[in-house]
Parts: structure tokens; C-alpha cells; sequence
């Protein structure tokens, strides 16, 4: 069987599309809770949508069984609060992790995360997946529970992260939506939000798709619909021949088209002027070096000699023994994270009281000044050998061996050429001292234009306790809310928008579809296979790209941000409108370049719309350089209606205020669908 290489090498004609082509064929469906999106937040929708009598139908661009950026695994699951051996409240999670963001986070995102994602991961232990220590291979470590036989990471004495055998999550999600009678529509990539009356802002009643591999066009209609579609990547940084489309830790496929279906279904928008840098390719692969965060942490670390960096707790304290690394300091009640500095503090590059309470231990911070004056000589190394023996198969065996980025071309390739933690170490890159102060050593200091959406604290739809949009029929779950996200808060988002969905669908009047919206919306998904030559995909999508580096990089101004949005507008006009594609993926890689178009287009209108910088977005207005004044704390929020950018704003805590509840718990008491 020979692959597109030998085509190349040996001068033969390139194969004909394997697929057959059926551009226009027109495929209606029809569920009460339709889920775009089949990545973890979709799964848990489905499921427990379906639980509750619901009719679903799942929309991904990809297969299901490996879609979405957890795909190929997770090792770790956050905030499990309610585990029972966690000492921490939900309550007290959530405050502590939004206090840790300046304020800049989604509550009821957090809450649901923190009060229902222990609940999420038994139902992946019930689908098969393990999530504890059933061999006994790490009896006696200081991380299990062996009541329970769970297992911890990072902060050992209140145990709110557990350590999970995560590689065949998706498979398992996959078999549960199968049984459950699930209706799965693979290689499908969702385009349009349909509307009632085909009218922006009006009820959400469906959507549009197209098949990526035949090209056929379908129709779905559904009383509920759940966008569970993540963010957008490679908007500012796309250069094939570094990495290719693998220059961000997230699903390739990800455009952001839920982001672009909701914006023009005139569906409101918070924190999308929030940015940080990008390292695109001349990043490692992620946790393939030596380093001691995150899946590592807490490795001991040495310098080229052997000699072992010290390791101090938040404040400054040295720490003599591995077993330290894992508990709060004196004084501290827990720690967040794992591994140091958060992305949000070292973006301030200034010190802030807020991060000292709930810093987690870390290498010395002085460790650049040192490496300067020769203390420590570089490179420096991952002393797995060093470790003691259960700390030394968790990070490497269990964590690295499910994490999602790391299975494959860590674990199996290392593993596979012989690499051995009992008896070798992992060399770190030997970048510039000052690099040694980043959260991960394997991504230098990235050019300031080099920039992704957020995704500590990042952009995304507003949303209520019902984790509804600002639209009739359409919610949301896991990324595409605004606020941070990871694994298991896309899986409790999930679980709950799965249950409000299916609530509203009981009694929610059937769909019915505009025809003249399908007709339009039909027109535009074609019209590149329509024509013979014109502009590609990958020049549209680096033209995009250069267009953001440009005009809404690291600092930004009026005038610039304004430039941009012309530049966008001539690029619909001309280049854009005369995008060709020759086959169902082409096709798909140049409707992906439209979305980024729209999400361009919404980053820069929200940017204009915040007069002020802020240290917690990574938002730096040259115009405006006074940073987080006190009249600017609040979102700001962004909405299309009738072509015209609608400007508004929610104070902080508006989860809080009138007339919902003054507490978490009231309010998910009264929201939940328990």
C-alpha cells in the first residue's frame, strides 16, 4: 500500500478522490438535542442527554471514538471536589481559582466543574475506563488513598486532582453513546446555526453540516442544541513547514466554527480580546523534554553536572525532600496548579499577592540569576532516576503514558527506542536563562506577534445557570464558554448541558427550518468547489494569520485594530470570494479559513470595544496603557445584530447578583436538573 509520499517521490499522477463525490446531495435529520461537537463536552452531553429519553444526534468533523484535543488520552482530572478525600469545597475551589484569575473567569463554569466533575469521572469509571489503582501497582505510595485505591497529583494532603489511566477515554465515551442509541454523524463538520424564520437572534432550531469525505450537504433539526465545538487555534501563527497543523496542543481541527455559527446567530460574547503568546513551531513536543511541570511535576531537576536544582515552597522556603514538593507551605491551606508559576502570573511578569496564596512549590525563582553566575551549568535534566520509585513510574508510566499529548509521541516512541526513567534522564532545552522562569521548558520566549485565544482564561460565549447562550434552544459547554477550561471541565459542563438541553426539549415546540437560510447558506459552503482556480486554502489561512500578527498582536491601538477590520473586509470581498477548492477536504480547510475570517473579525471588534490594558488578559492598548483601572473591571461583551457590533458589559459575579441566587450552591440547587 503505498502513501501520498511515494506518489511524490516517484513522479506517479497523485490518486483519484477514495470518495465518492456527492456535492448537492441534500441528508435531513432530526433529534430533540442536537450536539455539535463530539469531543469530551459533547460525549458527556449526549450521554446524559440521552439518559434522560432524549433523542440525540452528535455532530464532529472527525470520528468521534478519537476526536477533540482529548483524544488520545488524559492523566489527570482537576478540581475533583467532592471526591472523598478532597478537603477542599467546592465553594472554596471556586473562589480561589477565580480570585487566581483577577476575577477574569466564568463562576458557573467553574462551579459545575468543581461540584460535578468527580461525578463525571465515575461515570467514565462505570463506561470502563480505570480511574484507580485495582493491580495494587502503587500500594504504599504516598499519592493512593487505600480505602479508595484513587490516586492524587500535585497537592497530596487535599487531593482535588486525580491521577487517571485516561488513554482510552474516548473510546469508552464512544461505546456508552453507541449503547445508548446515539446517533453519530463522523467526518460531518457542522456550518451554520439555523434560526427561526431564519432571523438573527431568534430561536436556534438546527443546523447546517457537510460531509468532509463525499462532500454531501445535511440538515439537522433539533428542539435543543449544544455547541461543544472549542476555540479557535492557528489564528495568528500558521506556518506548515515547521510543524505543520500540529503548532498548538489542541485538535487540528479546531477553526472555531462554533464561535462563527453563534456570531452571526447573534449569540453574545465575553473576554475575546483575552490573548496569550503562542510558541507555534519551534515548540517541542509538549512534555517530551526534560521539565518538572504539569505531567512532570514535581521532577527533580539537575544541571549538566548533576547537581540538583532546589525546589521551595510559595514562600521561599527550600525543600529537602521529594515528599515536600507535594504539600501546601506552612500556613497555606492548599495549592493550585502543579509546577509553579501559573501562565496568568508569569503573563503579569510582576509579583502579585494574589498568586501567593495559593502558589504551589517550584524550582528556586532565582534559578536564571544563578545560571548566569555559573552555579548551574546548562543543559539542564529530568533526573527521573533520582526520583523515588512510585513518584518515578507516576510521572512517566501513568502520567505521560495517558496523558493526550504525550501517549503516542512520547510514552510509545521513547519507550520504543529504548528510553528507561529507571536508568536515563531527559535533557531540557538549553534556551536563554530568563527562559527557565516560563511555566514549561520546552517553549522559548515565542515572538509577542505569536499569539492563541486564551485558554486559562480565554473567550467564549456568555452563558446562565442552565449554561444557555443569550439564544432561545442553543448551550453550551466545555471551551466555548467563556472562562477557562481543561479535560473534566468539559466533561461536568458537559454532563449538565446535556441534562438542561434535554429538560427544554421536553416541552419545546417542534423546529422548522427557513428554506431561503438553508438555500443561502447552501450557496456559500459550495461556491469554492464552483470554481476552477483562485486563491488556496493555506494562502487565505497564512494571509489571515499575517492580518492578526499585524493589526491585533501583542500591543494594540485604534487605529491598527481598525486597519485590520478593513483588511478583513477587502479579503471577503476579493481573496475570499474567490477560494477554490478541488476535493470535500479542500473544501473543508477553506470554510475553517471563513470561520478564522469571523473570528478574527470578533477578537478585534471586542478589542476596540475595551478601552483600557489589563494585565489579566494579556490586553495591551497603546492608546489606553492605564491597565486593569478600576471602571474597566468587568467583562466587556460583544453581539452581531443586523450586521451592526452591539457593545455591552456584565459586572463580575453576575452569576451572583439579582435575580439569581447570592450563593453557588443555591443557585445549582436550583439549576442543576438533579
Amino acid at each position: 500500500m503505498s502513501d501520498w509520499l511515494d506518489f511524490v517521490q516517484k513522479g506517479d499522477p497523485a490518486p483519484e478522490w477514495p470518495y465518492p463525490i456527492r456535492y448537492e446531495v441534500h441528508n435531513e435529520d432530526s433529534a430533540d438535542v442536537l450536539i455539535l461537537g463530539g469531543g469530551i463536552a459533547g460525549c458527556h452531553a449526549a450521554i446524559n442527554a440521552a439518559k434522560k429519553g432524549a433523542k440525540v444526534i452528535v455532530v464532529d468533523t472527525g470520528a468521534v471514538i478519537r476526536s477533540g484535543s482529548s483524544g488520545t488520552g488524559v492523566d489527570h482530572w482537576q478540581l475533583a471536589c467532592t471526591n472523598p478525600c478532597c478537603k477542599i469545597s467546592p465553594e472554596e475551589m471556586t473562589d480561589a481559582v477565580i480570585e487566581n484569575l483577577g476575577q477574569w473567569e466564568c463562576g458557573i463554569k467553574r462551579y459545575i466543574q468543581c461540584r460535578e466533575s468527580y461525578d463525571a469521572l465515575m461515570d467514565c469509571e462505570e463506561m470502563g475506563v480505570q480511574v484507580r489503582d485495582v493491580e495494587d501497582e502503587f500500594k504504599g505510595a504516598e499519592f493512593r488513598d487505600e480505602k479508595t485505591k484513587l490516586m492524587f497529583a500535585y497537592d497530596y494532603e487535599n487531593r482535588y486532582t486525580v491521577r487517571v489511566c485516561g488513554a482510552k477515554m474516548k473510546p469508552a465515551l464512544h461505546k456508552a453513546l453507541k449503547k445508548l442509541g446515539v446517533k453519530i454523524y463522523n467526518r460531518v463538520m457542522a456550518t451554520s446555526l439555523l434560526t427561526e424564520g431564519g432571523r438573527q437572534g431568534a430561536r436556534v432550531v438546527g443546523a447546517t453540516g457537510l460531509n468532509v469525505r463525499t462532500g454531501e450537504f445535511h440538515i439537522f433539526r433539533g428542539k435543543a442544541t449544544i455547541l461543544a465545538m472549542s476555540i479557535p487555534t492557528r489564528l495568528w501563527v500558521f506556518n506548515m513547514e515547521l510543524r505543520g497543523l500540529g503548532n498548538t496542543n489542541f485538535d487540528p481541527n479546531l477553526a472555531g466554527a462554533g464561535y462563527a455559527m453563534a456570531w452571526d446567530a447573534g449569540a453574545e460574547f465575553s473576554m475575546l480580546e483575552a490573548s496569550t503568546l503562542n510558541p507555534g513551531g519551534f515548540m517541542y513536543t509538549p512534555y517530551g523534554v526534560g521539565n518538572p511541570h504539569n505531567t512532570w511535576y514535581a521532577c527533580t531537576m539537575v544541571d549538566a553536572n548533576g547537581k540538583e536544582i532546589p525546589w521551595v515552597d510559595r514562600d521561599g522556603r527550600v525543600l529537602e525532600t521529594v515528599s515536600e514538593r507535594y504539600r501546601p507551605a506552612p500556613g497555606q491551606k492548599f495549592f493550585l496548579l502543579g509546577g509553579g508559576v501559573s501562565a496568568s502570573e508569569w503573563s503579569l511578569k510582576i509579583p502579585h499577592p494574589i498568586f501567593h496564596k495559593t502558589r504551589s512549590p517550584n524550582l528556586t525563582p532565582d534559578l536564571p540569576e544563578r545560571i548566569r553566575k555559573g552555579e548551574f551549568i546548562l543543559p539542564l535534566y529530568a533526573d527521573l532516576p533520582g526520583m523515588p520509585e512510585h513518584e518515578r513510574r507516576a510521572i512517566f508510566g501513568l502520567m505521560v503514558g495517558n496523558e493526550g499529548n504525550t501517549r503516542v509521541p512520547v510514552y510509545d516512541l521513547y519507550t520504543q527506542a529504548g528510553f528507561d526513567p529507571d536508568k536515563d534522564m531527559l535533557q531540557a532545552p538549553v534556551w536563554p536563562p530568563e527562559a527557565y522562569n516560563i511555566p514549561i521548558f520546552s517553549v522559548p520566549p515565542p515572538p509577542p506577534l505569536w499569539r492563541d485565544v486564551g485558554f486559562c482564561s480565554g473567550g467564549g460565549l456568555v452563558i446562565d445557570w442552565d449554561l444557555r447562550t443569550t439564544l432561545e434552544g442553543l448551550y453550551a459547554a466545555g471551551m466555548q464558554v467563556l472562562g477557562g477550561s481543561d479535560h473534566s471541565t468539559a466533561a461536568a459542563t458537559g454532563r449538565y448541558a446535556g441534562r438542561k438541553a434535554a429538560e427544554y426539549a421536553r416541552t419545546a415546540r417542534d423546529p422548522v427550518v427557513d428554506l431561503n437560510q438553508v438555500r443561502t447558506e447552501k450557496a456559500r459552503v459550495y461556491a469554492p468547489v464552483k470554481r476552477k482556480d483562485g486563491i488556496g486554502w493555506k494562502e487565505l489561512h497564512a494571509g489571515i494569520a499575517r492580518i492578526m500578527q499585524l493589526y491585533c498582536g501583542e500591543t494594540k491601538q485604534d487605529s491598527t485594530l481598525k486597519m485590520g477590520l478593513q483588511w478583513f473586509r477587502d479579503i471577503r470581498e476579493s481573496e475570499a470570494s474567490n477560494a477554490y477548492a478541488r476535493n470535500p477536504h479542500e473544501l473543508m480547510r477553506t470554510l475553517d479559513c471563513f470561520t478564522r475570517l469571523t473570528a478574527g473579525e470578533m477578537i478585534m471588534h471586542a478589542s476596540l470595544a475595551r478601552k483600557a490594558s489589563s494585565f489579566w488578559l494579556n490586553f495591551t492598548r497603546l492608546d489606553y496603557p492605564e491597565a486593569d483601572p478600576e471602571e474597566w473591571n468587568r467583562f466587556v461583551t460583544v453581539r452581531l445584530q443586523d450586521g451592526d457590533v452591539r457593545v455591552g458589559d456584565l459586572p463580575f459575579n453576575y452569576w451572583l447578583l439579582p435575580p439569581n441566587a447570592p450563593t453557588y450552591e443555591e443557585n445549582y440547587a436550583r439549576h442543576c436538573g438533579l
